[in-house]
């Protein structure tokens, strides 16, 4: 296995398609690890990943429906509709009908008590994860600063 360094003296370098390889393969059980311990976080505040991941689409998107909401989340509609049954009965999403001329369409929201679970959520797992950074040296909290824009770009490419 190639292993890809970056130095002063090819700071352009590219990694060949064996360095991106070896990349993914020790990137990829660190996400995996860190997104199991935030998880866990949803979980503590009485909600499923999935739940988490539903309320947090609806509050950027007040008023989604459930057909754009499953596409968006990469879901079956039944599959959807029963994690909305649960979340509606909890009193965290509320079902709407805006357009009376189309009764099949409802529209989906957030409520008060739904929003403050996505803000206790966000809240328990930014502090998880600041605790474990404040672990890092400065040097090595710079790298992981530098690291979120691509990594960001990563996510965003991959939806």
């Amino acid at each position: 296995m190639t292993e890809f360094h970056s130095s002063s003296e090819h700071p352009h370098a590219v990694p060949d398609a064996a360095d991106v390889l070896a990349i993914a393969d020790r990137l990829r059980p660190i996400l995996l690890r860190l997104h199991r311990y935030l998880r866990y976080e949803a979980h503590e505040v009485g909600v499923t990943t999935i739940q988490a991941s539903l309320l947090g689409a609806m509050s950027r998107a007040p008023g989604i429906g459930l057909t754009e909401l499953a596409a968006q989340e990469h879901m079956s509609a039944p599959t959807l509709v029963t994690h909305i049954d649960k979340l509606e009965a909890a009193g965290f999403v509320e079902r709407t009908r805006s357009n009376p001329q189309d009764r099949r369409r409802v529209g989906l929201s957030v409520t008060e008590a739904g929003r403050q679970i996505i803000q206790t959520l966000r809240e328990r797992r930014t502090a998880w994860l600041a605790t474990r950074l404040e672990m890092l040296t400065p040097d090595e909290l710079a790298v992981v600063a530098q690291a979120i824009e691509p990594l960001q770009r990563l996510a965003r490419s991959g939806s």
